[in-house]
Order: C-alpha cells, then sequence, then structure tokens
C-alpha cells in the first residue's frame, strides 16, 4: 500500500532528527474507555417490545375469527 502524506513528512522530520508526533500521543488513546455490562435479566425481557409480537393467546384469537369470518 502506498503511504500517506502526512506519514511522509513524519517520517523525514524524524530523519532529521526533531521529535517523532506519534511520541505525543496519551497511552490512553490505545486504550478502550468505554464500560462495557452484560444485559440484565428485565433488559432481556425487555428487547422485543416494539417488534409488535403477538402473545400465544392473540394469535390463537386472531386464528379463530378468521376461520369464522
Amino acid at each position: 500500500m502506498a503511504k500517506s502524506s502526512a506519514k511522509k513528512i513524519r517520517e523525514k522530520a524524524v530523519r532529521e532528527g526533531k521529535r517523532n508526533p506519534e511520541c505525543n500521543r496519551s497511552p490512553f488513546v490505545f486504550s478502550d474507555m468505554r464500560t462495557r455490562k452484560t444485559k440484565t435479566k428485565k433488559d432481556q425481557l425487555y428487547r422485543g417490545k416494539y417488534k409488535n409480537r403477538l402473545s400465544d393467546e392473540a394469535e390463537k384469537t386472531v386464528l379463530f375469527m378468521y376461520y369464522f369470518i
């Protein structure tokens, strides 16, 4: 792959004895600072809240009404 122009400039500056800008980066740049948690039981239950799924009784009622119409 080709080098980017910014990388070429950085490498040229290092060759000339200047400080490498990559050394200025904080060590926290490479760490993942997000906290992760697993879903709770309630989160799992409410996950399908907006999917418009019918319960078993509602499906039976719809089928029952369909046969008699």
